[in-house]
């Protein structure tokens, strides 16, 4: 019956220092989301810097997966490279170092109440008032839940010493054995609750109460270090090949480090005891661990930092971009898997892959009216030109049935980001890019239905030629030109001057349709082809509503800030 209770008050100390984890990481990254975004993307250019970077980063939000995470959704929205993100990793694994130390140098004999009671009072204020700052509220929030989540984990173990439990005292005298299973209980515990940090804490206060020896907290550091991988790993699912690759070089990092580490285990341990000052048991083993943890990081990335390159090159050979395209470079099919928020995700970061895809969106409305354009020009000289625009119309349709599955993909993954708990700011956000969404599959609509425009055109004899020609083609280059500043700009937020640039293209678009829309009529009036002439104006119409669905993503792009 003391097992039972000591491991139901361990548990629950466990998880709210576990909840203590999550509330501050959501918190900071929902106060400094973009910033640290920004910041990434500026100082990840050296790998040196990257390190660093990522040291800072995870001290921050103290969590290597949350970190990590933030990579894979970075690498799959294009923001970071694969060889950018393998610095973060290894500094990642650094930072996390810092939960460690903090618990080491505050100490299980330290009143932690006297720190967890005011940051939750403080916290709890600042959450509930209404202003920007409220995120900032909520990390304070977690600040308090992971010192009091200590102080249960301290109090759960008050009298437990080694005779009482003789299981742990038969693995303790299994020489090696002991480290491999201590390693594998570690690598199985950091897999269920997501936390790296949680499974150390959970070790030091272990060790501190002397219920595990040295050597196996160690090698439970060590599989802690295995384990934290799993949110990069679940976070590649459905993902980009790059940010797959991102997850798999956090994994071998870990295991291959830890391996190393297992190796020359207890040289390794003979050094953290000349950097340590006093002994490696009671009160001084938290600084013991503390100390062999940091070690072994900061060992692993010198070992690996010189050869990044390397490193990026080996991964990419071991997983290969898979995504079938037809011979225009297009997908067959657009797939987009996401899953809820794990314990390490927070609906700002998921954003940024959804802003990606958009961007692809653009891409894929902008390639659509460009072949229209192109093949507008060359349809009076074509020989072909049947032929030339049946093929265009069966690709159009493609490409226009794949935006569709993107909008439909797209709205469900932003809608589903809704649900979650939002500060203003993303909430408006969201909202947003559904509009964007929703132009820019319209687009797509309009730009299939100008091909189809252009076909009957050609099979019916209707070809647009001579005057109307040469004042059509500066009308569609401007719609091109507005097309292309949009897709440039989606994922930033427009300045007032770039909104009114926008503007001065949407009017000149404006007073051009009339233009050409006049020429049209005063041509039917002359007796030109009555049937040609309605095909031009209804061709000028749907080009135009292609520069009011420009002007109105520049709207929602302005916004966003």
């Amino acid at each position: 019956m003391e097992i039972i209770g000591i491991l139901f008050r361990l548990t629950g100390g466990l998880c709210l220092f576990l909840y203590g984890m999550k509330v501050m990481s959501d918190g900071v990254q929902q106060a400094a989301g973009d910033r640290m975004q920004r910041a990434l993307n500026f100082m990840t250019r050296n790998r040196f810097v990257a390190v660093i970077t990522g040291f800072v980063v995870t001290a921050l939000v103290q969590s290597s997966s949350a970190t990590t995470v933030m990579l894979v959704s970075f690498v799959n929205a294009g923001l970071l490279t694969l060889t950018q993100s393998i610095g973060v990793i290894m500094g990642a694994n650094i930072g996390t170092t810092t939960t460690a130390w903090i618990v080491s140098l505050i100490g299980f004999n330290f009143d932690i109440a006297s720190l967890a009671l005011p940051a939750i009072g403080i916290g709890f204020i600042v959450r509930i008032i209404k202003w920007k700052r409220q995120a900032w509220g909520e990390a304070f929030l977690g600040f308090g839940f992971i010192f009091l989540g200590l102080q249960f984990l301290n109090e759960s173990l008050p009298t437990v010493n080694p005779e009482s439990l003789e299981f742990i005292q038969k693995v303790s005298q299994l020489g090696f054995g002991s480290i491999l299973i201590g390693v594998a209980i570690s690598t199985g515990v950091t897999l269920m609750v997501h936390s790296s940090a949680a499974t150390i804490t959970l070790v030091l206060a272990l060790a501190y109460r002397q219920v595990i020896n040295y050597e196996i907290a160690a090698a439970m550091i060590l599989g802690a270090n295995i384990g934290t991988t799993i949110d990069a790993i679940l976070a590649a699912f459905g993902a980009r090949t790059a940010a797959k690759q991102t997850a798999l070089v956090h994994v071998l990092f870990n295991v291959v480090g830890s391996v190393i580490a297992l190796i020359f285990f207890r040289p390794l341990l003979m050094l953290v005891d000349v950097l340590t000052p006093g002994a490696s048991e009671g009160e001084g083993v938290a600084a013991h661990l503390a100390m062999f943890h940091s070690v072994f990081n900061i060992m692993c990335t010198v070992v690996f930092l010189p050869f990044v390159r390397q490193f990026a090159t080996l991964v990419s050979f071991i997983i290969k971009d898979d995504v079938k395209k037809d011979e225009s470079g297009t997908p067959e099919h657009y797939h987009f898997v996401y899953r809820s928020a794990s314990i390490q995700d927070t609906p700002e970061l998921s954003l940024l892959r959804a802003e990606k895809e958009i961007r692809d969106m653009a891409g894929v409305a902008s390639s659509m009216y460009a072949a229209f354009s192109e093949a507008l020009k060359a349809v009076p000289d074509a020989e072909n030109r049947g032929e030339m625009v049946g093929a265009l119309m069966e690709d159009m349709r493609k490409k226009e049935a794949f935006a569709d599955e993107m909008r439909e993909a797209l709205t469900a993954f932003l809608i589903a980001c809704n649900r979650e708990q939002l500060n203003p700011r993303t909430g408006r956000r969201i909202s947003l890019l559904l509009r964007v969404i929703a132009d820019l599959e319209d687009m797509t609509d309009d730009c299939c239905g100008l091909v189809y425009l252009l076909e009957r055109s050609v099979k019916k004899n209707q070809i647009i030629k001579g005057k109307e020609m040469e004042a059509f083609i500066p009308y569609v280059n401007q719609v091109e030109d507005f097309l292309t500043l949009v897709r440039e700009q989606l994922g930033r937020s427009l300045t007032a001057e770039q909104l009114h640039h926008a503007r001065e293209l949407e009017d000149n678009i404006d007073q051009a349709r009339n233009r050409l829309r006049k020429l049209g009529r005063k041509r039917i009036e002359a007796g030109k082809d009555v049937k040609t002439e309605l095909l031009f104006i209804d061709m000028v119409r749907r080009v135009e509503r292609l520069g009011d669905y420009c002007y109105a993503i520049s709207n929602a792009l302005a916004k966003m800030r």
